[in-house]
């Protein structure tokens, strides 16, 4: 049984894990009045994290320390900053804090690790500084900072609406094994919401569809469809990743989905058995050149 906790005390300061997700699903309802799009999606925590380190720090301010295999913006343009910063603002604290980032899940693949990001500091320094925020509060604060945000303080399975800060948590259990696809492509997500093409029938069909799943407590077969209507968007704009799909499925490897707006790309193994995991991961990162994780559903 996985014993991983999120938050755990090194020293003085305290370690936080920040999970990425995957879109089981992920409809579009259409453009909102605001310019934004209405989103329908599932989504589920999974066991790939980046890892702050929130500690006291040594000079007035919050220190930003960015560091690890993958790249992030560094100071007030890092999500992280803006968090901690809307927080202390918030309890009127001037206390100096030090987080340090190891990055790990890729920028622009579409896993939502600026938004976990900001949620585990929102936890951490929350944690760390005795402020006694509730879930609400806390939730109020994430909305200010990103769409996603919110449902990375809860979890680990959602259904999130309107922009993705509508939360409706899902109890029942959904576990699975996966294997995570990274091209290294940096998808702009707003690139490709700008370059959507909306279709009213297509989402209709596909919310029907997933709606009976739902009811029935069968995520396993909504997740099954392999539901993105951002995938065309995504797609034409980045030709190498439907390439890498056609050349992925052409294994017999299917379906292989398409996570939020791009690039990472998944598929769950049905009664994964012993070693035929790691054997699908080492022949996909040999076929595609792409590094190939194992990934399975979080569970918090």
């Amino acid at each position: 049984m996985d014993t991983t906790k999120q938050i755990t005390r090194v020293g003085n300061g305290l370690k936080v894990l920040a999970p990425a997700k995957i879109n089981l699903t992920l409809l579009v309802a259409g453009k909102r009045p605001d310019g934004f799009h209405e989103l329908e999606t599932i989504m589920a925590k999974i066991n790939l994290f980046d890892e702050l380190l929130i500690e006291p720090g040594d000079k007035a301010g919050i220190e930003l320390i960015c560091q690890g295999p993958e790249w992030a913006p560094e100071g007030e343009k890092n999500l992280i900053y803006k968090a901690a910063k809307l927080l202390l603002e918030t309890c009127r604290q001037t206390t100096a804090i030090k987080i340090t980032l190891t990055k790990n899940i890729p920028a622009g693949s579409g896993l939502g690790g600026a938004s976990s990001d900001a949620a585990a500091t929102l936890l951490g320094v929350n944690e760390l500084l005795n402020l006694q925020l509730g879930s609400a509060e806390l939730a109020s604060l994430a909305a200010q900072i990103g769409s996603d945000v919110a449902f990375f303080l809860d979890g680990p399975l959602a259904i999130c609406a309107g922009k993705g800060e509508k939360i409706q948590k899902l109890t029942q259990d959904f576990n699975f094994t996966a294997i995570l696809l990274l091209p290294g492509v940096n998808v702009s997500t707003e690139k490709v919401y700008a370059n959507y093409r909306h279709n009213q029938s297509q989402f209709e069909s596909l919310k029907t569809e997933i709606d009976r799943h739902v009811q029935k407590n069968r995520i396993d077969l909504a997740a099954r469809m392999c539901a993105n209507m951002l995938q065309n968007s995504c797609f034409s704009l980045h030709r190498e990743l439907a390439e890498l799909k056609a050349q992925v499925e052409s294994m017999g490897i299917r379906p292989l989905c398409l996570s939020g707006s791009g690039s990472a790309m998944y598929y769950v193994i049905e009664n994964p058995r012993g070693g035929e995991v790691v054997e699908h991961q080492h022949q996909l990162a040999q076929k595609t050149l792409c590094r190939c994780v194992i990934i399975t559903n979080n569970r918090w």
